[in-house]
C-alpha cells in the first residue's frame, strides 16, 4: 500500500482483507496505514486498560506491559518484536484476522504469535464480536515475555495436531481458553488475571476478580477440558492457578490420548456448574475500587 489511506475507509482495508496473506495467513502491519484517529483509540483504550490492570492484572502480565511501552499509539510490531526475541524467542505475526486451526497451532508450535492488524472501531470500544489487534497486542503480548507462558504456548501449539488427528480440537481448546484467554492466578496480594480476554475487557477485568458469586475452581486440567465456556457474555466460570509453574507441571505431565478418548464423545459440563464433591476456590479476592 503506496499512499496512506483516508480515515473513513483505513481501518476497513486492513480489516479482513485476506487478500495479501501469504500461505501461513501472514499479512505486512503496514503501520503507515494506521490514522490518527487510530492512534488515539489505541491511547484511550490503553490509558483505560492499563489503570485497571494495575490494579487486578498478574505481577507476571504487568512486567510484560512495562518492558513493551506500546501507550504511544498502534505498536509496530516490529519494535515489539525485538524485545519479544531477546526475551523469549518469540515473533508476532500480523493477520488479517481469524485463521484456520493448523495455522494457528503451526505458528505458535514455532513461537510466532498471530497478531490481528484491526483495531476496533470507535462503537467497538466496549465490546467487540472478534479480536482485534487491541484484546491480541495489549491481552496477549505481555505473557509472551513471561517464560513458562513461552513454553506452554509451544507446547500448546505442537499438541493441536493429535487433537484434531483424534477429533478432540474442543477438548484442548478449552485448555487455551480457561488459561491463556480467560486464567486467574492466586498472588500474595490477592486474586490476579492474566489470561487475555479478561485483561483487555475493562468489564470483565473487574468482574473476574471482585464479583462475589462468580464460581472460582482451583486449576484441573481433565476438568477444565470438560467444561463449556460462553463466548457471548462474562464467563460464569474461572479456574484459579497457584502459579504459572502449574501451568506447565501439570499439563507437560498428562497423556492426552486416553483423557480425549474418554471424554470426547460427551457432553461438557455447562459452564457455571459446581459438581457435586468440588470445592471452589476460596482464596483473597481483589477489593473493587472505587
Amino acid at each position: 500500500m503506496s499512499e496512506k489511506p483516508a480515515s473513513a475507509n483505513s481501518n476497513s482495508a486492513l480489516r479482513g482483507d485476506y487478500a495479501q496473506a501469504g500461505r501461513d495467513y501472514s499479512v505486512p502491519q503496514d503501520w503507515d496505514a494506521y490514522t490518527p484517529q487510530m492512534h488515539d483509540r489505541w491511547r484511550r483504550l490503553y490509558a483505560r486498560q492499563s489503570e485497571l490492570a494495575e490494579l487486578y492484572a498478574s505481577p507476571e502480565f504487568l512486567d510484560g506491559l512495562h518492558r513493551l511501552d506500546c501507550s504511544y499509539g498502534v505498536p509496530r510490531f516490529e519494535y515489539a518484536n525485538s524485545v519479544l526475541g531477546k526475551a523469549t524467542g518469540w515473533q508476532l505475526v500480523a493477520v488479517p484476522g481469524f485463521i484456520p486451526d493448523e495455522v494457528f497451532f503451526d505458528h505458535l508450535a514455532h513461537r510466532r504469535f498471530p497478531v490481528t492488524r484491526w483495531i476496533r472501531e470507535e462503537h467497538e470500544m466496549d465490546y467487540l464480536v472478534e479480536p482485534d489487534m487491541f484484546h491480541d497486542f495489549f491481552g496477549h503480548v505481555p505473557m509472551l515475555l513471561n517464560p513458562h507462558i513461552a513454553d506452554f504456548l509451544e507446547l500448546y501449539g505442537k499438541a493441536g495436531e493429535r487433537a484434531i488427528a483424534m477429533n478432540a480440537l474442543p477438548m484442548l481448546a478449552r485448555i487455551y481458553w480457561y488459561t491463556i484467554e480467560f486464567g486467574l492466578i492466586a498472588t500474595p496480594k490477592g486474586l490476579k488475571a492474566f489470561g487475555a480476554g479478561i485483561v483487555s475487557s475493562a468489564g470483565e477485568l473487574v468482574h473476574s476478580i471482585t464479583a462475589p458469586d462468580v464460581l472460582r475452581l482451583p486449576f484441573d486440567p481433565v476438568r477444565i477440558m470438560n467444561t463449556a465456556y460462553r463466548i457471548d457474555d462474562f464467563q460464569p466460570n474461572y479456574f484459579v492457578l497457584d502459579s504459572l509453574e502449574q501451568l506447565l507441571t501439570e499439563l507437560v505431565a498428562l497423556d492426552f490420548g486416553p483423557i480425549y478418548e474418554t471424554w470426547r464423545d460427551k457432553e461438557p459440563i455447562p459452564a457455571g456448574t459446581l459438581l457435586q464433591g468440588e470445592t471452589p476456590w476460596r482464596g483473597k479476592l481483589a477489593e473493587k475500587a472505587l
